[in-house]
């Protein structure tokens, strides 16, 4: 093979990985969204859960952010039976945590009773509203009820808020989202995606779904290697959690090959004879 001929095919080997990179990069950033899920409330409130499809049934910690919640009325973060809708989700996994050192719910409130100073967490308030964070560890059943019983949860269960003791009859706090456990094989817990919309008064649950995300993974990382190889032995890391960094670094790693050999091939015809 000519000079010419190896050169032509270096670029266009170039070309083709930084297109792949291109693609699967794109494709990734939305498979890392993919997982969590997010739903509205009846008074404008919103809940985004880091996961809800797929938990482990030994135990998993999920992250709930909240925002646009009433900071007159306490609401506690839960993971509860499902239902309907128009009706209080119980029992909750881990009771009602009024000492805050379950784990498995949570009390927001910043106008608790006296008893609640010091055990609720109040809100941050972000534009009249209130906000928050917190972490539940998640687990399918415990001495109050099991997720995957159709006997105790026939719409398997929801995580999201609901007001707290202070105000039970109160749906207005409600913002749920169905859940779903690994191993579950449809029964219970997988009732509650069609439930969805009526296990709270008025949310909206959004669509969320992993599927893809393992074959994304994979094509980014292979993409990865072929860029390094391409370019001259870049070395991107092709597993672990920064891989759209590594894609960019290997965007920015073509694209300088790619402009080099673009200009090395103008130099040789400029002097051609």
């Amino acid at each position: 093979m000519s000079d010419v001929s190896r050169r032509r095919s270096r670029r266009r080997r170039l070309v083709t990985a930084l297109g792949v990179v291109l693609a699967t990069g794109g494709s990734l950033s939305l498979a890392e969204t993919a997982a969590a899920a997010s739903a509205t409330g009846p008074e404008g409130q919103t809940i985004t859960v880091s996961k809800v499809d797929g938990l482990d049934p030994a135990g998993e910690t999920i992250t709930i952010h909240g925002e646009g919640y009433d900071l007159t009325k306490g609401i506690y973060v839960v993971v509860c039976v499902n239902n309907g809708a128009g009706q209080q989700p119980t029992p909750c996994l881990g009771g009602a945590d009024m000492e805050g050192g379950g784990g498995s719910s949570a009390w927001i409130s910043s106008n608790p009773p006296s008893y609640g100073e010091g055990l609720a967490t109040p809100f941050d308030e972000v534009g009249g509203k209130g906000s928050f964070d917190v972490q539940l560890s998640v687990t399918a059943s415990d001495e109050f009820t099991d997720c995957l019983d159709p006997a105790q949860a026939p719409n398997g269960c929801v995580v999201g808020t609901r007001a707290d003791h202070t105000r039970t009859a109160d749906r207005s706090a409600d913002v749920l989202l169905p859940l779903t456990f690994a191993g579950a094989g449809g029964s219970g817990s997988g009732d509650a995606d069609g439930e969805a919309s009526g296990a709270d008064s008025g949310s909206t649950p959004s669509p969320s779904s992993t599927t893809g995300a393992a074959g994304a993974t994979g094509a980014a990382a292979g993409a990865a290697g072929a860029a390094g190889a391409a370019g001259g032995g870049s070395d991107l890391a092709e597993t672990g959690a920064p891989i759209v960094p590594a894609a960019l670094a290997g965007l920015a790693l073509l694209g300088g090959g790619v402009v080099a050999v673009a200009a090395r091939r103008r130099t040789e015809e400029t002097n051609r004879p």
